[in-house]
């Protein structure tokens, strides 16, 4: 049985969002670092400290809570690829989201990078992730 960490750290945000829980604790790994730093930059997540148990990482994320308009700003994710089915785009292929309001994560020779870098820096990639 294999761990796709992705989905892991998606549906743990997720389930955490829609219960108003204010903190997540997931595994670190390079994968969850990249992804939480975009979050971060994007403004679905407040603030990521490391936390050490047992000779395990665990990232501790705190969540913004939107109270606006719930089903607008709610933290959605969809998960696109998985282990078994990988799925690429060009960059100018990449979709958009909401008419821009959403982003996408995508793993590219750059690292992992949202859709509107990659249009920027003209890379294409597998996507990760939906969020919006």
């Amino acid at each position: 049985m294999t761990k796709y960490t992705v989905a892991n750290l998606i549906i743990s945000i997720q389930n955490a969002d829609m219960s108003k829980k204010g903190m997540v604790r997931i595994i670190s790994t390079k994968i969850n670092e990249s992804i939480t730093k975009i979050l971060i930059r994007e403004g679905f997540i407040e603030s990521i400290r490391k936390h050490k148990e047992n000779n395990k990482d665990f990232l501790v994320l705190s969540l913004r809570h939107r109270r606006v308009i719930k089903s607008i700003y709610r933290i959605t994710f969809k998960s696109i690829s998985r282990p078994s089915l990988r799925i690429y785009y060009k960059y100018y292929k990449i979709p958009k989201i909401l008419g821009g309001i959403g982003i996408i994560i995508l793993s590219t020779s750059l690292g992992i990078i949202t859709d509107r870098e990659a249009r920027i820096k003209r890379v294409g990639g597998l996507i990760l992730c939906y969020i919006w």
